[in-house]
Formats: C-alpha cells, structure tokens, sequence
C-alpha cells in the first residue's frame, strides 16, 4: 500500500498523525511512529489526485485520507497555483468526508469490540480530515481577504472575475463548513483518545480557522450575520465541552488589541455564551485580564486601548448586569492616561445606572453602588481631557433622559453643567447645553417654570408649613421617654426612700402589705410610683426584697447598700424593664384618654409630612428653575460664536425652554433673531425652525383659533421691538411666506383688524399692518390686491389721531417696490403709480393738514410718506415740491397772521424779530426740507441711475439683435476685422456710458438741485439760519431737526458740503444737546462716504466723539467709526487706538461693539499687528488718560489676535526697541508688561537676548523686571529643551545683574546726594478725563477752514482719478485737547489729501457712496 511504502517498515497501527504548527513540518522527520510526507504533487497532478481520493472515500469512507492525505496536502502547499475549479471540488470533497465521518463516529466510539488498531485508525484520519479542512478554511480566507483588498485597482479584467467567483463560491461555503465542525465538536471524541482530554493541539486547530474567519475586517457586515454566529456557536461548542477558556481569554484579549473591528464581534459573542451557554465566569476572567493591562502600556497602545474600549461599552450595552458584577476590577483604570478606557469604563457605568440600578426598590447595597457610580461619573464632568468632559455630559444626557437620575442629584448635576458651558472645549459646552436641554425636557417639577410664580407659590407653602408646625406645637403634649420621667422623679424618690430608716408613724404598716406574688407586687409598687407616692413605693419595694429574695425584679447585687438596691428596682419597674409596667390597678382614667388622643393625632402628623414634601418639592424646582436662566443668560451669549454647531445648539435650547416657560428665554429668542442674517445656511435654518415651532404651531381646535393664536404670538413680538427686531422678523415672515407655510385664515384675520371689521386695540390694528408688511415682502401682491383699502382705512381723516398706523401703512405700501432681481437682469419698467394716484393725493393731504398741528409722530410719518412717494410715484419731485409749497404756505400765512396780532412771542414760538412761527411748525418744515432733498438724491443716483442703464441696455438688445437680422440677410459666411472692432467698442462704449450717465447725475446734483431755480434753495438759508444760531433757536428738539437736515442737504452737493462742513463739525463738537451730536455724528459718517476728500481732513474731530461724556454719543460714534474703518472709508491713524478704549467702556453694549470691531478687523491681512506698537505707545502716553489696569484689560484683548509666531517674533523686537524712545516710568512699566502677553517661542527668546541693550537699564525698576522674570520662567519648565533653558538662564543672570546694578547705584545717588527731590519729579502726570468736557458754544476760538479745500477744488479737476489706496498708518500722534475741537492751524493743514474718488459708475450702482440710516 501508499500508505504502508510512505511509512517504510513501521507498521500501520503503530504510526501516528501528530498536527504540526506549520505546513512545512510535515516534510520532516519528527521522530519513530510519526506521518511523514513523501511527495508533494505538482499543480498539474491534482485533479487526478483527487479523483483517485474520491474513489477511494466512496470504496472505503473516511479511512481513505490514510492513504490519499500527500494529494490534499499538496493542494495546500501549492494553493495559489491551483486553479479554482480543484480547489472549489477539493472543498466540496472534504466537507462530504468530514461530515461522513462525523455521522460514522458515534457509531464507532460506542462499538465496544472496536480494536486499538482500529481506534487509531479513526483517530488518524479525525485528525487528517480536520487538518486538511481547516487547512483550506484558512487558505480560502486569505485569499479572499487578500482579493479584496485588490479589487480596490485590480491588474486586469480576467483576475477580477476570477477573484470574484472565488470570493463569492467561498461566501456560500463558509457558514455550513463552520455547521459542519460545530457538529462535530459536539460529539464525545474523548474515547478516541483513550477517554482522556482532548489534545490541546486538535483543539487549537478546530479554533484557530474561527479566529482566522473574524480577522476578516468586513466580517462586522451585516451580511455577513450569519457566518458571527456560526463561529459564535463553534466557539461555544469548544468552550462547553473541551475546557478552552484559558486559551480563548488570550486570544480574545490578543485580537481585541489588534483588530479593532472585533470588539462589536466578541462583545455579542461572550453575551451569547454568558446568557445561553451559562458561561458567566468568562466575563469576568476577560474583564479581569483587560484590568491588569498597566495603564503606562495602554496610554501608548492607541489601537489596543480603543478596542479594549469598545469591547467593554459594547458588554456593558448586551449584559450591564454582569458587567457590574465585575466592575471593580476595572475601577482602577479610571485614574490612568488613557482618556479612551476611561470613556469606555464611565459608559459602561452609565449603562449599568441606566439597565440595572434603576427605581425605587434598589436595596441598601445596590443604592450604595448606584450613588457611587453616579459620583464618578459627576467627578470627570471635570475631568482633564475634554473628550472625557464631553463623553460624561452624554453619558448624564441618556440618564436623565431614561429618568433614573434620583431628585437628590439633581441639583448638583444641573450646577456642574452650568459650570462647563465656560469651557475652552467646544464639544464639552455642546454636549453641556444638550444636558442642560435634556434636564428640561425631563424634569420632574413643572412644564412652567418661572422663577416669580415658583417663588410667591414657595412663600405662601412655607407660610402654611410654619403655621401647621406652630398650631401642631401649640396644642400637642410634649411626649417624654419613661426614662426621662425617671430621671425628673429621682431627687423625691431618693428622698423618700432615705426616710425608711427613720421611724414609721402609727398604722403605715397595716396599709402597705407584700403581694402574694412577684407580678402583683411588682404592679402594686409601680402604680403607686404613678400616683407619686414615693415612700409607699420604696417601703412596699424593701418588703418586698425581704419577701422575694433572689427573685427577679427584687434582686440585686450583694455589694451594694440597700438604698442604691430599693432605687435599682424602682427604676426598672417603671421605666417598663419589668412586666408590671401597664398595671391594671393603674387608673384608667389616664391611659385611656391618651390611647383616644394617638389617633386622632396621626391625621394632623399626615398633613404636616404632606407639607413638608411640597415645600421641599417647590424649593427644589425653584432652585432648579435658577439654574436655568443662570444657563439661559450664558447660552444666549453663544448665539454669536463662531463654532455653527454650539450656535444651533444654543437656539435648540432656548426653543426649549421657551416652551417651559421660562421668561427669560423670551430675551435670548429675539437675540436669536440677528443670526437670520447669518451666511451659513445651518444657522439660518435652525432660526427658521425655531419660530417655526415657536410660533407657526399654535394650539386650537379650528383653523380660526390657530390664526387668532398666531396673530397674538406676533403681536405681542412687536410691542417694544426695535426697528433691527422688526427687520429680523420680517425676513423670517417673508420666508414663511414664500414657502407657503403661513395659511390664508391668518392673512385674512390681519385685514379684519386692520379693518377693525374683528374687534382690537389701537395697538393690535398697528400691528396687523406692520405683519402684512413683512408679509408683503414674500408675496407683494398681499399688499398690490388691497392697496384702495390700505388708503382708505390708513389714510383717512382720523390719521391725525394716529400717525404711527400712517406710518406702518406707508412701510407695508413701499413692499411693492421691492425688486427681489437685479434692475440689470428685467426688461420691463419699475412699478410706479401715476402721479395722480389717490395714494399721493392721501399722503399730500395728510401731510399739509398735520404740518400745523404739534404731535411728536408727524416727523417720522413725513419720512415714511415722503420715501414712500420718491419709490413708488412718477414725478416725485413736483408731488414733494407741491407738498413743500403747501406746507410753506401756512407757514407763511402764520406769521403774517402773528404779525397782524402783534403779540408778544411765547415760550413755545420762535422770533427773529420780523415776527414769530410756534417751534414745531419751524421745526416740521425743516424736516421736511432735509428729507425732500436727501430723497431727491437717491432718487437720482439709484432710480434715475437705473431706469438709464436699463433704458440703455434696451437699446443696446435691440440694436444687436437688427444687426444679426441684417447680417443673416445679407448671409456672410464669415465675420469681418471690422465687425470685431465694432464688438469691442461697443465693450468700451458700455463702461463709458456708466461714467457719463453717473457723471449726468453729479452734475445735477452739484449745479441744478441747489440753485436759485429750484425750489429747496428757497430753504437752505432758513435751515442755516437756525443751525447758526443756537441763543436765539434753543429749543432742543427744534436744533437737532436743524442740524439734521443740514446734514441731509450737505449731503446733495460737495461744494456746497465743503463750504458748510465746518458749521456742521462746529455743532457737532459743542453742542451741548447729546441727540444733536449723535445726528451730526451720522450726517458726517454718511458726507465721509459720499465726498470722501472733503471730509478726510476733518477725521480726527468726529474720531473725538468717541470720548464723548454722553453713552448714546460714544455708541454712535462707535457704529460710524465702525463702518468707516472696516469699509476702507478713511485712513487709519489715532481712530484705532481711540476705538481701544472703547473695550474698556462702563456701558456693556458699548464694550460689545468695540470686540466686534476688532474681531472683524483681525480678519484684514495683519491689520491689527500692523497698528498695535503705535496703539500701546498711544494709550501709554499719560496725557491719553488711560490708567495701568484698564491699559492692560485693552492689550490683553489686543494680543489675543496675535496668532502667528513670526508676528510675535517681530513684535518681541519692535517693543524691546520701542524702550528706547520711551520717557516714563508708566510706559517702561506698560511695555515690559505687554511683552508677557505674547508666548515667546525660541527665536522670541532668541530676539530678546539680541536687544537685551534696548531694556537693560529700565531693569531696575521692579515692575518691569518682574514682567521680564514672568516671561524666562515659562523656560525654566522641564519640558524645556536644554539649550533653550541655558540660553534663558544667562539672560536671567544679565537680568538680575543689571536690576541690582540699578537698585546699588539708587541707594549711592540717595546717600551721596543730599539735593532734594523736585517737585515736577515728584508729582504724577496729569491725567485727563476719559471723556474730554464739551466745549462751550461761547468759546472765542474760531474754526478755520483747511486752505487744502480751495486747492483741492481745482485739483480734483487737474489730476486724473485715482483708486484709493487706505494704509494703516502710525497713530503715534498725541491728541491734546486743541485737537478735539474742529479746527485746522495752518501746520496742522494736510497738504495731500487721498483722493478717493469714484472710479466708475459701478462703484455707485452698488450703493456703497448712500448715507447711513438717521435715527
């Protein structure tokens, strides 16, 4: 036989299969008696090889791998080689074996004439069969792992159908191969070996393909469900019957710290076996075995801590009951380096606290537990990593969710979540605001909470606590313990009994006789204790110790004197040691009322206990309620972060907890309102969403009541909305408006208020307007389809009664003008009414009646109207100039009616001495003359500037396209040279008709709309007039209309703003009306804007506003300085260091304008690195007025822009160089200490040992040169580099060198001289006030105009234009007080000033050069 000629002389029942560790040491001799292959076959020879093998299998069953194993052998040896369809056959072949063998072997082990020889035999082939099965299990699996990783760029088309074939023949066999082994392992094949253990080895090889199958990275599929748990099964198989735990934890453990993607795998895997298998203690042996990983090894085994990580989450997910029982082992973890494991053990924690430890019913031990485990998890809210911080806030989020948070942990979890809404880690104050969200949405108190209603329910109970506890104090006995009583009747006892020894008065001893018995005596002796008479008791009690001797109660020690004895037995029989205490000879007059008053007491006991719980309940929601809006206040200032996700997060909450009730949630809702401008769309839809559930969910049960709760949400939105909040909203309503998303029953409810057909207040009418405004804006035809009501009802003749509904009536009717596509991109005309229409008849009307008529709201609707007329009306300018003649008129005819009367002028009238005008006629016509002519200009520039583009570009299409329709008839095959030329003039020509039509409408507005045959000149004297004399026209309201149409008509021409600029910076300066200067603050913004020449040498006088006393002034000033600056309007000198000093401002929304500004003019290219040397020595100067601690608040937010090392590295140099033209102690002290503000780096350091010269001698002051030691000891640290650390040492050494050089040389100068200090020496720098003191109206001190102005005029017409270049220049400059007024000496005069002119008309179409807004 093969077999027998393989083996040589050794015969067949003596030879052996023993498995080898690897393929090749089956080639090799192993010793006598062992299976030795002979020949490995070629590729070419196997096909035959396994037919003769299958013949054999059918001829003589399983026993024929003894012959026939070389053949599959080879197979193995050369797998690769081999082509698909003998490997495929070869496994379809062993799989039969295997199996027939397995169905064989119970038969054969139960065979008791079964030979030994034969029992080898088995066991041979056993072996061979599984050895060559696994063998292809695992060659199957390499190669599909391997083919997949392949098929990424696979080398061609045949090896990736080939691959493919293979993989999916071995998908399909996989799971009944595994079937096929478990079925086997589930045999009793010990009695092959004799009846002992299994050998290791064959146990290893079953196991070992299992192993193999799950290193397969795609087996966490879900398709791939069925092959887990068939290896799951296998497994179990093993580890039930052949004792494989000790090798399975090992490998369990070995491939977690490998293969990260079986964690989820065995995490099933083990629970299986734990819960069905009953195979617990393997839980806690691979628990423990993880457990005594060092924490040092995994805090540097990344790969293996995360898979140990998520094995644990994982079990603690499928079995946390287990878990717990074995989560001491892995405590210790908690305190090491890995962030991982300790995120992996505080989830597992959780999932325990939620499953297991759980309701009310816990025990004493398991409470314990859950309120240990609840103290971790609040410890590493904590903790130093931010990933664990943020994991432990989700971890409480599904806590509190699940509700088994207990009350009493509450609170301190609330306030530690407050705690980390500061935290630097934007994952933690997210995850902190969800907690917070979630503590809300499960909160066990109320669905309203408001801190007041919390707080009056919470006195009125505590108040009915107190008064409970004192009528309960009052009117219950005080219950005293027997030993008390005891205690009380001692001294009258021991008394009574002293007197025994006395002698016995007549008859005493007849009364007091012994009981017959112990129990009768004993009750007898304690009744009379009761009815306090004291020396019958101790008489009867000493007869009775001579009566019943050694017999309890009346026993005692032998030691003590007879008196301690009687009182010993007294004391037990009444205090109930004894059974003689409830005597019946007691009177029963006093127990029984006291057992009739116990129950009629435990009702009133009930009560107070039910009271004491609601007090402590409304305590604890009222506390939790403070926590809250402690959070609320905070989240509501992260709306404005720039992180996107804590931004939704934080609108998310406030959504929340506007529906809990909470009132200031209100405020951080309308502060969400601004972020619907936002440029991320993430942002902008979460504001969105959040009115959407706010307020387009309201509760009813028709549609009618759903409508009236809408309209009353927003209504009530806009009772003391801002004009920004109405903006907002109106962006958010025309949103809801074009996504159809606000019904028609809400519209048409609106009209019927505004109609006043559905009964509302004044109030709610101005509203509903206000709401079909916005709404107007989405869909124009809301308003266009009921514009004759909107004139009939808002203009009617009771508007004098109401100017404000006119007002929001004429804002709701200007939504038709509203373009939402560039003016380029539409063909057709603008929408405009005839100039005859009944609405401009209204408003003409409206406003004439109320010119003559004093009311505060007729001014603002003026502006509205006259807007209203120049956007919508053709010929706007004859309906305003008929509007100003009317108006004139009556003013006109008021005077000639005061001079006819001759009376004297009034307190509320104005007089020039020719006659007098009451102040608020004066004062309407002068706004209205300031706002006819600011309108006049941006009509033309805007309107009349686009109506001729448009017009043009009509013309433009339509000669083009007759020029194609002749060229197609004329058919030219081929276009000529000169049509080409043709086609780019007709480019040139198009950029040159900008510039003449925006030259057309300058020329107007400099030359025509000023001049003695328009109508607004006939004011401009009158306007001036009153600007020019405050004494005589001092009323305030009637001065800041003044100065504000002033504005707005300087605002026309540039000659004639520069020729009356100075009168406007004059009001500005010295006016002493705070409104004025914040009017003329804007004007002067919007003319810097507009004729940026003229007004660039007058900067610095509106840069001094920002000083201003008054809050209002200062916060103007800032906006416009704002705008100028981050618009590149003006040249940046001393604005930005006065812009500084704003951060350190008492008002808050001042401060908060200031952070904005700076935030935004860090984004420009180094901008702020550029300015900040020449702002230190600004702000350091003494005479700028800025003490030390407010210098370095202000550098300390200047320095947090500075981010890049080669900025720090250059500004290190800048300020060691800057000591050297420095003159006080104030500003070596301000320098030295903003260099501890910037993280010096190596060449940092390296640059202050360069200059160590600029500084060596300020060293001895003690505040520089403790900032100097603050700085080198960041170097002293030990994660220093050496060279670094002796590079800092010697500078230190030069340091402390040159600091004591100075202090010795102090004290020689003290000692030597004997001259005294001077006085200059001695005194301080004078310090100016932060906010300089206006300048009297009265000062002789007059304004001369910049001689630069009349050089200029005939400049700007000699150089050719030039593009503004604004540089951000040294603002090193000192401001004296000279400097705040405005006016220019002739040194001060520049004498080149940037030409900022406007480059092309595209410049002007994007509205860059139109005025702010006036308030």
């Amino acid at each position: 036989m093969a077999a027998a000629t393989a083996r040589g002389a050794v015969p067949e029942a003596a030879w052996e299969f023993r498995l080898p560790l690897n393929l090749a040491d089956l080639l090799r001799d192993s010793g006598p008696g062992c299976y030795v292959v002979q020949r490995v076959l070629p590729a070419s020879e196997l096909p035959p090889a396994l037919t003769a093998f299958r013949s054999a299998f059918k001829a003589h069953g399983a026993l024929a791998v003894l012959q026939h194993f070389d053949s599959l052998y080879s197979l193995l040896r050369c797998f690769q080689a081999a082509e698909t369809a003998v490997k495929e056959d070869a496994l379809e072949l062993m799989m039969c074996v295997v199996s027939h063998h397995s169905n064989e072997l119970p038969a054969i082990m139960h065979d008791s004439g079964l030979s030994r020889a034969d029992c080898a035999a088995h066991l041979n082939a056993l072996k061979m069969n599984c050895y060559l099965l696994t063998g292809l299990v695992d060659a199957f699996e390499t190669e599909t792992c391997r083919n997949a990783l392949l098929e990424v760029n696979p080398s061609g088309k045949n090896k990736k159908n080939r691959t493919k074939t293979s993989g999916s023949f071995w998908e399909e066999e996989r799971e009944p191969v595994l079937h096929l082994l478990t079925q086997l392992l589930q045999l009793d094949l010990r009695q092959l070996w004799g009846g002992s253990a299994v050998d290791e080895e064959f146990v290893s090889l079953m196991t070992g393909s299992c192993y193999h199958i799950l290193e397969n990275p795609s087996i966490g599929l879900q398709k791939y469900r069925a092959t887990r748990e068939a290896v799951t099964h296998l497994l179990a198989a093993v580890l039930t019957h052949y004792d494989h735990m000790f090798s399975a934890i090992v490998k369990i453990t070995q491939m977690l710290q490998h293969f990260e993607h079986v964690a989820p795998v065995f995490a099933q895997a083990v629970s299986l076996w734990a819960t069905e298998y009953g195979l617990k203690s393997l839980v806690g042996e691979l628990l423990r075995e993880i457990g005594q990983k060092f924490p040092q090894d995994l805090a540097h085994d990344t790969s293996g801590v995360k898979g140990y990580a998520t094995f644990i989450t994982e079990l603690a997910e499928q079995i946390p009951a287990l878990v717990l029982a074995n989560m001491s082992v892995l405590l210790h973890l908690l305190n090491g380096e890995s962030y991982m494991m300790r995120n992996a053990i505080l989830a597992a924690m959780a999932e325990v606290l939620v499953r297991v430890l759980n309701g009310d019913q816990l025990e004493e031990a398991a409470r314990g537990t859950r309120d240990k485990f609840l103290s971790m998890l609040q410890s590493h809210i904590c903790d130093i990593h931010g990933f664990v911080r943020s994991r432990v806030l989700q971890l409480f989020a599904r806590i509190v969710q699940c509700r088994v948070l207990p009350l009493t942990q509450f609170q301190s979890v609330v306030s530690v979540a407050v705690g980390r809404l500061k935290d630097k880690s934007v994952m933690v104050v997210k995850n902190a605001i969800q907690l917070l969200a979630a503590f809300l949405s499960n909160n066990p108190f109320s669905c309203k909470l408001s801190c007041t209603d919390l707080t009056e329910a919470l006195k009125k109970e505590v108040q009915k606590l107190q008064e409970m506890r004192d009528r309960d104090r009052s009117t219950a006995a005080p219950v005293i313990t027997s030993e008390e009583e005891w205690e009380a009747m001692l001294p009258e006892v021991r008394a009574a009994t002293q007197q025994l020894f006395q002698p016995l008065q007549e008859g005493e001893e007849e009364v007091l006789e012994v009981g017959e018995t112990v129990e009768s005596t004993s009750e007898q002796i304690t009744g009379l204790l009761r009815k306090l008479n004291y020396k019958s008791a101790a008489r009867l009690t000493r007869k009775a110790l001579c009566h019943f001797q050694g017999k309890e109660p009346f026993s005692g020690p032998a030691e003590e004197s007879e008196e301690a004895t009687i009182l010993s037995v007294l004391k037990r029989l009444y205090t109930g040691s004894c059974p003689g205490e409830n005597s019946e000879d007691s009177p029963r007059g006093s127990s029984s009322p006291q057992a009739e008053e116990v129950v009629p007491d435990k009702q009133p006991q009930t009560e107070l206990a039910k009271q004491e719980m609601l007090v402590q309940y409304l305590q604890d929601a009222y506390n939790f309620s403070v926590k809250i809006t402690e959070a609320l206040s905070l989240i509501s200032k992260m709306m404005h972060e720039n992180c996107i996700s804590v931004v939704q997060e934080s609108i998310e909450f406030l959504v929340t907890a506007s529906q809990f009730g909470v009132p200031q949630a209100v405020l951080g809702v309308r502060r969400m309102l601004p972020l619907i401008w936002s440029k991320e769309p993430g942002i902008k839809e979460a504001v969105l969403d959040a009115y959407r559930r706010l307020y387009l969910s309201p509760s009813g049960k028709s549609e009618r009541a759903r409508a009236q709760s809408l309209v009353h949400s927003l209504s009530l939105i806009m009772v003391d909305a801002s004009l920004g909040t109405i903006q907002c909203l109106e962006e958010i309503i025309s949103e809801f408006v074009q996504k159809d998303e606000i019904k028609p029953a809400v519209i048409q409810l609106l009209w019927e208020r505004f109609t006043e057909k559905s009964q509302c207040s004044p109030l709610e009418q101005r509203a509903a307007v206000i709401l079909l405004g916005m709404m107007a804006r989405g869909k124009p035809e809301i308003v266009g389809s009921n514009l004759d009501v909107l004139v009939t009802v808002g203009l009617s003749e009771k508007v004098c009664e109401d100017y404000r509904l006119a007002q929001e009536v004429c804002n709701a009717i200007s939504k038709l003008a509203t373009n939402r596509k560039p003016a380029l991109e539409q063909s057709n005309a603008p929408f405009r009414l005839p100039q005859d229409h009944m609405l401009f008849a209204s408003l003409s009307e409206t406003l004439s009646k109320g010119f003559a008529q004093p009311s505060g709201h007729w001014i603002p609707f003026m502006e509205t109207a006259v807007t209203l007329i120049y956007k919508l009306a053709e010929g706007a300018g004859d309906i305003c100039a008929h509007i100003l003649q009317m108006c004139s008129q009556q003013a006109l005819e008021k005077l000639e009616e005061a001079d006819g009367q001759k009376a004297g002028v009034s307190p509320n009238r104005v007089s020039d001495g020719a006659g007098s005008l009451p102040t608020f006629m004066l004062m309407h016509l002068l706004s209205l003359v300031g706002q006819v002519a600011l309108q006049q200009v941006q009509y033309l520039e805007v309107s009349v500037s686009t109506e001729l583009r448009r017009r043009r570009c009509l013309r433009e299409e339509e000669k083009s396209k007759k020029h194609s329709d002749s060229s197609m008839k004329k058919q030219r095959p081929l276009s000529t040279g000169n049509e080409t030329t043709m086609e780019e003039e007709l480019g040139l020509v198009g950029a040159s008709a900008d510039d003449t039509e925006a030259e057309l409408i300058r020329s107007i507005c400099e030359t025509e709309l000023l001049d003695d045959k328009h109508l607004l000149s006939a004011f401009v004297p009158l306007v001036l007039k009153v600007c020019k004399n405050p004494g005589l026209y001092s009323d305030p309201a009637l001065s800041a209309a003044a100065a504000l149409s002033l504005g707005k008509v300087c605002m026309i021409s540039s000659e004639f703003c520069s020729s009356h600029l100075r009168l406007l910076l004059t009001m500005m300066e010295k006016s002493t009306l705070p409104g004025v200067r914040s009017n003329l603050i804007i004007a002067a913004g919007d003319l810097a804007i507009r004729f940026p020449n003229v007004v660039e040498p007058w900067t610095s006088h509106l840069c001094a506003r920002l000083r201003d006393p008054c809050p209002s002034v200062r916060h103007t000033a800032g906006l416009v300085m704002t705008h100028l600056i981050l618009e590149d309007m003006i040249k940046v000198k001393g604005q930005v260091s006065e812009m500084a000093t704003l951060l350190i401002d008492p008002e808050e929304a001042i401060m908060g304008l200031a952070h904005n500004f700076f935030s935004e003019l860090s984004n420009k290219d180094n901008a702020i690195y550029n300015l900040l040397p020449d702002i230190i020595s600004h702000l350091s100067d003494p005479n700028c007025g800025i003490e030390e601690e407010p210098f370095h608040t202000i550098m300390r937010h200047l320095f947090s822009y500075i981010s890049k090392d080669k900025q720090r590295e250059s500004l290190v140099e800048k300020l060691c160089q800057r000591f050297r033209t420095v003159r006080t102690d104030r500003q070596y002290r301000d320098l030295s200490y903003c260099l501890t503000l910037l993280p010096l780096s190596e060449r940092g350091l390296q640059k202050l040992q360069d200059n160590f010269d600029c500084f060596a001698d300020k060293l001895q002051d003690p505040a520089v040169y403790s900032c100097f030691q603050t700085l080198l000891a960041r170097f002293s640290r030990a994660g220093s580099k050496p060279e670094i650390k002796a590079l800092a040492e010697d500078l230190e050494q030069k340091m402390s060198a040159s600091h004591n050089r100075g202090l010795d040389s102090a004290v020689t100068c003290q000692e030597g001289s004997a001259t005294p200090v001077t006085e200059a020496t001695k005194q301080k720098p004078t310090r100016s006030s932060r906010h300089q003191p206006l300048s009297t109206a009265n000062s002789g001190e007059d304004f001369v105009t910049p001689h630069a102005f009349q050089k200029q005029k005939c400049a700007q017409k000699r150089r050719p234009c030039k593009k503004a270049v604004i540089t951000f220049s040294s603002d090193e400059e000192n401001n004296s007080e000279d400097d705040l007024l405005a006016e220019l000496r002739e040194e001060e005069t520049p004498t080149k000033t940037t030409p900022i002119t406007r480059s092309s008309a595209r410049q002007a179409r994007r509205g860059n050069h139109l005025p702010l807004s006036f308030d």
